[in-house]
Formats: C-alpha cells, sequence, structure tokens
C-alpha cells in the first residue's frame, strides 16, 4: 500500500509541477469549462476532432495539484481515441474514484489508477473529475460550465 501511496504522490507531482498539454489550442471546434466552487478549481478544455478521434486535446485554467495533474493526464489518456473511447474511460475513471464500496479497480486505466486514492478524500473527487466532466460537455459540445 505504501508504493502505491508513493506512485500516487509522485505521479500527482510530477503532473502538477509540469502539465502535459496545458495551453491554448488553436483550431479547437470544441470547448467547455468547468468551475469547482468549493476550492476554485477552473479549466477549460478544448477539443479538435478529426472525424470521431478526439486528434488533440488541451487544458488551460487554474486549480490544485490533483485537478491540474487529473487534466494533464486525461489529455494524455484521451489524445488519439475515439469519442466513444473517451467517453467510456470517463466512465471508468469516474467509477474508480466515486465507487462508495471501494473495491472498484482501475487496473484498464494504466497510470489513470493512482487517483483510486482520492475515493479515500471525498472532499477531493470532485478536484479529479472536473476536467473529465468538461471533456464530456465538450465531446457533446454543450459548452456549458461544469461544477462537477
Amino acid at each position: 500500500m505504501s508504493d502505491l501511496r508513493e506512485l500516487y504522490q509522485t505521479t500527482i507531482l510530477d503532473h502538477y509541477k509540469k502539465p502535459r498539454n496545458f495551453g491554448p489550442l488553436p483550431g479547437a471546434e470544441r470547448h467547455a469549462e468547468g468551475h469547482n466552487p468549493l476550492c476554485g478549481d477552473r479549466v477549460t478544455v478544448h477539443v479538435r476532432l478529426e472525424g470521431d478521434v478526439v486528434a488533440d486535446v488541451r487544458f488551460e485554467g487554474s486549480g490544485c495539484a490533483i485537478s491540474t495533474a487529473s487534466a494533464s493526464m486525461m489529455t494524455e489518456a484521451v489524445k488519439g481515441r475515439t469519442r466513444a473511447d473517451a467517453e467510456r474511460l470517463f466512465e471508468r475513471f469516474h467509477h474508480l474514484i466515486t465507487d462508495p464500496d471501494g473495491t472498484a479497480q482501475g487496473d484498464d486505466l494504466g497510470k489513470l489508477e493512482v487517483f483510486s486514492g482520492v475515493r479515500e478524500y471525498p472532499t477531493r473527487i470532485k478536484c479529479a473529475t472536473l476536467v473529465w466532466h468538461a471533456l464530456h460537455s465538450a465531446l457533446g459540445d454543450a459548452k456549458e460550465v461544469s461544477t462537477e
């Protein structure tokens, strides 16, 4: 368990300090914003599709270590996937960190499994899922602000 906790902390801090795919995305045709009023996290997700594939995805905004790391790792995980695959990944990720029994496994989530520890801190779940809800809105072309 301590190895997983150490991996969790190392990975989260790495993506927080050096977020991947951070910044504007020229040519993006889909955008969605998210805001977590409890801690002040704000994020905008930009998506460029080629057909049904997420050709590129970037994010902008500010937030805590968990929300920034989640955004960074999400962009890496969904880039190159179909919209349907990205939506399934969102569902699996969401289930991993919100499973009330704590029995959900993230074996098929790769690096995203490090967020399984977030479920131990219910107030941080919104931090980890905010950007995912914004992606979900952008893929659906909703453009509204998500506070999830």
